[in-house]
């Protein structure tokens, strides 16, 4: 029996609360709404404010290279000289990838094609697309924040640089597929198509010429020692795999691109085929975030104000 009565008290006191806390809501339910609509309000003029980006890409698949088999001996003598005979065991893949995120390569890319222009507001501007075709906010917000134009060269170089590496260049491949994936993302859709085709150039060019180059090393060491050897078999090895370095050499330039072939090439994207920004959903998740954080808010108040008169009354 006395169970029972605990129990009954313990839903009763759960009503109580529930009703408080629908009361407490209510009572406030216009400071709620309030602060909903401003936050919301202001996502939306954010939203219209920010400009569409476009992300280009083409698609590649890997060559197959064909790598000289060479006896213990032989991979004994390139060993004592600090050569790989083999190759790389890096996939092509994360050779480029490493590539496009390596300071070096990319500030001379940006000298050489001066995106620190291209890449800013002002250049791309002409060709940028609003929601609703109005970029007005853009204009007043861009010009009200606008960068200052007192940083050196080198600040310059590397702020476009941290540009490029974090928000614009991306290199991905499928595993199953093998298939590679080079994209570049930025508010003006011409822009990056041809950011794709200055990568994928400028990509396969310094990866062949480094190859090209320790190549052009290995063949100068193996002919240095087919003089120097008498062993008639180590000669013929070293032959054969002078052939298959030469061989390598003139392989490279039957293909525009180094190591990989093109699938799809880049384009330029459709007007309406945006990557970001998601309005919508942005807008959805911040009505609704809000909604709860108001609720919280008045909650919050609801307690000091009680604890307070707790205070007052003792």
């Amino acid at each position: 029996m006395a169970d029972n009565i605990q129990y009954n008290n313990c839903i009763e006191e759960d009503e109580i609360d529930l009703r408080e806390l629908w009361h407490t809501i209510s009572s406030h339910k216009y400071k709620i709404i309030l602060i909903t609509f401003i936050i919301t309000a202001l996502t939306i003029i954010y939203t219209l404010a920010v400009p569409n980006s476009y992300k280009s890409s083409v698609l590649l698949v890997p060559q197959e290279q064909s790598k000289p088999s060479i006896s213990g001996g032989l991979a004994s003598l390139a060993g004592m000289a600090g050569i790989n005979i083999g190759g790389s065991n890096a996939d092509i893949e994360s050779v480029y990838e490493a590539t496009a995120k390596d300071y070096g390569f990319n500030k001379m890319v940006i000298e050489k094609y001066d995106l620190v222009k291209k890449l800013s507001p002002e250049y791309m501007r002409k060709d940028m697309v609003f929601a609703l075709g109005y970029s007005g906010l853009y204009d007043k917000i861009h010009e009200l924040f606008k960068s200052d134009n007192d940083k050196s060269k080198d600040e310059k170089i590397y702020d476009t640089y941290k540009q490029l590496k974090k928000k614009i260049i991306s290199i991905s491949s499928d595993k199953k597929t093998g298939l590679i994936t080079l994209s570049a993302v930025t508010q003006d859709r011409f822009l990056s198509k041809e950011l794709v085709d200055i990568y994928l150039k400028e990509l396969t060019t310094y990866v062949k010429n480094r190859e090209m180059k320790e190549t052009d090393k290995k063949i100068k060491y193996y002919k240095k020692e087919l003089k120097n050897t008498t062993d008639v078999t180590l000669k013929e090895q070293i032959s054969n795999l002078i052939a298959s370095l030469m061989q390598k050499k003139v392989l490279s330039q039957a293909n525009e691109y180094y190591n990989v072939t093109i699938i799809n090439d880049a384009i330029v994207p459709y007007v309406k085929d945006k990557a970001k920004p998601k309005r919508a959903l942005i807008v959805v998740v911040a009505f609704i975030t809000s909604m709860i954080l108001a609720i919280f808010w008045v909650f919050f108040i609801e307690f000091l104000k009680n604890s307070e008169e707790d205070i007052d009354k003792s």
